[in-house]
């Protein structure tokens, strides 16, 4: 079997950091990952799973009783190392199934030197997310729309905690924001987050629907892979769920690794 890339073995064992809004527990059995201001699973998560059968039952509880103390919903984070192998089955026992919405994401990398180009689209610009408050609301209300089918602008259920949001994600140097307009108008949000020498992760694409097939995504991949070469960083990390994928594999993106999310029926 070949050897691993220092890219790749990031994409496949970077464990969740603490950062400013961000509050980690990291233990020899699970991770678990709390953001308080963002109250939806994803963000809030366990992850690394390692422990022996007959401990399963008491790391759930104990997980469990990290996010109930908060009244955060949250997801468990499964991947190829997970112990013990039945972990979703044994979930399942107890009401945690396979998250129906986006259940399975590609673990994705690509290079800091692939030649990948943005696309020649008329009144493009590629915006820093993080300037003002206004610029990282309407990006946030970019992610609502395209991701939960909140028209732009109608109020939504995390405006009370934005500025705190604003404020712990100007406070971590490697946070990155992008907000991509179309002649002036507010159509892609995304983030990056950097990792120098080894990578950057980027995560929450989101192209607003009337935007979509003009190039916003490949603009916004594009941007954030310019972020990581100025960083020093290998490349890019993604986790790809199904219907970014696609999209990203054409782009050049190449798998290395999977992760499997389950919540709470």
């Amino acid at each position: 079997m070949r050897g691993l890339s220092q890219l790749e073995e990031f994409a496949m064992t970077h464990r969740p950091l603490p950062e400013p809004g961000v509050e980690v527990i990291d233990t020899v059995r699970y991770v678990v990952r709390i953001v308080p201001t963002f109250p939806i699973p994803g963000p809030n998560s366990a992850s690394f799973i390692r422990c022996a059968t007959y401990e399963v039952d008491e790391v759930i509880e104990s997980v469990e009783a990290v996010f109930a103390k908060r009244s955060l919903p949250y997801n468990w984070i499964l991947d190829p190392e997970t112990q013990p192998p039945d972990l979703e089955e044994r979930l399942q026992t107890r009401g945690i199934v396979a998250d129906p919405v986006d259940s399975d994401a590609a673990v994705m990398i690509l290079p800091a030197n692939a030649g990948l180009r943005a696309p020649a689209l008329k009144g493009l610009v590629i915006e820093d997310a993080l300037r003002d408050l206004d610029a990282f609301t309407a990006a946030e209300r970019v992610a609502a729309e395209a991701f939960a089918g909140l028209p732009f602008g109608e109020p939504m259920p995390m405006d009370e905690s934005r500025e705190q949001r604003f404020s712990d994600a100007r406070a971590y140097p490697g946070r990155k924001g992008i907000l991509a307009t179309v002649d002036g108008e507010p159509a892609g949000s995304a983030s990056v987050t950097l990792f120098p020498p080894d990578a950057a992760i980027i995560n929450a694409g989101a192209v607003r629907p009337r935007f979509r097939g003009l190039g916003v995504y490949r603009a916004m991949v594009v941007a954030r892979l310019a972020m990581a070469r100025e960083a020093g960083a290998m490349g890019l990390v993604v986790w790809a769920g199904h219907m970014s994928a696609p999209i990203l594999g054409r782009l050049g993106f190449q798998k290395v690794s999977w992760r499997r999310f389950c919540v709470k029926s």
